[in-house]
């Protein structure tokens, strides 16, 4: 089992913990298959879109029992320990970011595999990142980050623009991989931590003459 491999099916895991995490909230109070279904949403969301874009057949969990195993795990997971991490969760969304930062290099990573122009593995590896935590936050009746003033989708694009740009410059695979994580987990913990955002467009109406 290659070490890629391993950190994508953690990144299933923590994804799923983030999606069952968000509809095991008091304020939702879903029952168990809503908690599960939300958390498999979650993992396999921006997943799936990407490979539909692709044309990548079967996507990967259908074809894979050891993701739908990393599902339930999770789920599982969340269950048992909710009480301990719900904290953790909840201040810096740790793991949302990372599930999110894994599946955004991967995401980059399998373009690329497809020979599709690099700006477009850029944009699949942002959508195979952020798009399971747009649905789940739909789902929960939720604003979905990318549309709230904190970064989240920036982090994305920056880290798999340096994805990109480390494997035009033939750095090691499992090397590149880990850069572009890392970058985008510390960009994405310290932008919610200290609160950058861009400035607010603000559109006045023009009065009617």
């Amino acid at each position: 089992m290659s070490l890629i491999y391993t950190i994508d099916l953690a990144g299933t895991f923590v994804f799923t913990v983030s999606g069952a995490l968000a509809a095991s909230d008091k304020k939702h109070h879903h029952d168990i298959f809503s908690v599960f279904f939300t958390g498999f949403i979650t993992a396999i969301g921006g997943g799936t879109i990407r490979d539909v874009l692709l044309g990548a057949y079967p996507v990967v969990w259908i074809n894979n029992m050891d993701y739908l195993l990393a599902i339930f795990a999770g789920v599982l997971f969340t269950l048992l320990f909710r009480r301990y991490i719900i904290r953790l969760y909840r201040t810096l969304s740790l793991f949302d970011t990372i599930g999110m930062a894994i599946y955004v290099v991967l995401g980059v990573q399998k373009s690329i595999a497809f020979d599709v122009n690099l700006g477009a593995a850029v944009i699949l590896g942002m959508m195979s990142g952020i798009f399971g935590g747009v649905i789940r936050d739909t789902l929960l009746n939720e604003i979905p980050l990318i549309f709230r003033k904190e970064l989240y989708a920036t982090p994305c694009l920056l880290g798999a623009g340096l994805f990109v740009i480390l494997h035009s410059l033939q750095v090691e695979e499992q090397l590149n991989f880990l850069l572009s994580v890392l970058f985008i987990i510390l960009f994405r913990l310290f932008a919610a931590k200290y609160h950058w955002s861009f400035p607010r467009l603000q559109f006045r109406e023009e009065a009617d003459n």
